[in-house]
């Protein structure tokens, strides 16, 4: 196109756009625009067909678990060989842990899940602007644990799509708080039984999706979902979104897998430990920066977007790396008496980023959202949300 400033009407005000590269057009389709027609010479007129955000434009795809939550001394921890701030499947020897929780101590049941805590956080930053624009998959059982996760995700504005097992309890998860860390075991149950046939009896699925997001941990259950999603973000140029979930998944699940998934995504989410599993893995090192910059450059199927990724550290900066440029954001300071609850911090990060990400807006917004959301969740008992937010 020729030089200077050419108009775009999106959402009924003209923007000025001075050329057409990827994050205009990118700009445009993720905000709803299905056709523009530029006329060059003189005077030119831009002529675009707009559709809103529908339901369905933020897609996840995760393990849907009830979180049984409770506050619980550090050696009940050694006694199920736990560790703090760290997330596992649950095996034999954890499985007394549930009925001594729900026995011994004050437990909260929460609607969870990472890549549906994402959404249902996503959907809490858009309500008021969007609301109802986001959808989650996955698989629960036919039981009361089963209804409890779709009544609470649905009151938060999501459009859920469970597969329902009639034969396998709804997945549930304890999450054991010690001095504001979490412990995460995921008895998956029901959410191991997601099968793709899911996906293909529903198209619909992700031919409204405009942006796809999923997870590592769903690599224990359906990695050719994630494969799908991935194909399916290359053929129609979607942005497809990942996080890396737990540092175990590099260890035992990349070959075929997480090495596989990554090939398709767009932006990648890792938080310190998680990035230093990754690290390790690509034998990248130990700095952080430098592993972020040899994430960003493997290999990669959708050749017109370049890989964005991004590491959290807890209160620490966090890191961005694309196309070889190293970029970080400072973390807002929480003070200690304010910190409520450190579960599902990560989570909301992740939310509060796609809520901007879906509507097209720069990296920067979407890391300071992330950011927003995040410290709403740490100030609060649980993953819930409440009120309007105030981003």
């Amino acid at each position: 196109m020729g030089g200077g400033a050419w108009p775009f009407l999106v959402g009924g005000a003209i923007c000025l756009v001075n050329s057409v590269n990827e994050r205009d057009l990118n700009l445009l389709n993720n905000q709803g625009v299905d056709t523009f027609f530029c006329v060059e010479g003189g005077a030119f007129a831009v002529i675009i067909l707009e559709m809103e955000l529908k339901t369905g434009a933020l897609l996840a795809i995760g393990n849907p678990l009830l979180d049984v939550s409770a506050t619980v001394p550090s050696d009940l921890l050694s006694k199920y060989d736990l560790k703090p701030a760290n997330a596992c499947l649950a095996e034999p020897k954890h499985l007394p842990l549930y009925e001594e929780l729900v026995k011994d101590y004050q437990v909260e049941y929460i609607a969870g899940g990472d890549a549906q805590n994402s959404i249902r956080a996503a959907q809490w930053m858009l309500s008021q602007t969007h609301p109802g624009v986001t959808r989650y998959i996955g698989c629960i059982g036919n039981d009361e644990f089963g209804q409890q996760l779709r009544k609470h995700a649905t009151a938060d504005g999501v459009d859920v799509q469970y597969l329902v097992d009639p034969d396998t309890p709804t997945g549930s998860c304890a999450v054991l708080i010690t001095n504001k860390d979490r412990s995460l075991v995921a008895n998956l149950s029901a959410a191991n039984k997601y099968n793709k046939s899911h996906l293909d009896e529903n198209p619909k699925f992700l031919e409204e999706a405009q942006v796809l997001y999923g997870t590592g941990f769903f690599l224990t259950v359906s990695p050719e979902s994630l494969i799908a999603f991935g194909e399916h973000a290359v053929a129609k140029n979607k942005p497809y979104l990942f996080n890396l979930s737990a540092p175990f998944l590099m260890d035992f699940f990349w070959e075929g897998k997480m090495e596989t998934v990554l090939e398709y995504v767009d932006v990648l989410f890792a938080n310190e430990h998680e990035a230093a599993a990754l690290g390790k893995r690509l034998n990248a090192g130990e700095d952080l920066i430098e592993i972020a910059k040899a994430a960003a450059a493997l290999p990669k199927k959708n050749s017109q977007r370049a890989r964005t990724v991004i590491f959290t550290q807890g209160a620490s900066q966090v890191i961005t790396a694309k196309d070889g440029q190293v970029t970080t954001f400072p973390t807002p300071h929480v003070p200690d008496e304010e910190i409520v609850d450190l579960n599902g911090a990560g989570d909301c990060f992740v939310g509060g980023f796609l809520s901007q990400y879906l509507q097209g807006k720069q990296l920067e917004d979407c890391i300071k959202a992330g950011h927003y959301c995040a410290g709403v969740c740490i100030r609060t008992s649980g993953i819930k949300f409440s009120g309007s937010p105030s981003f």
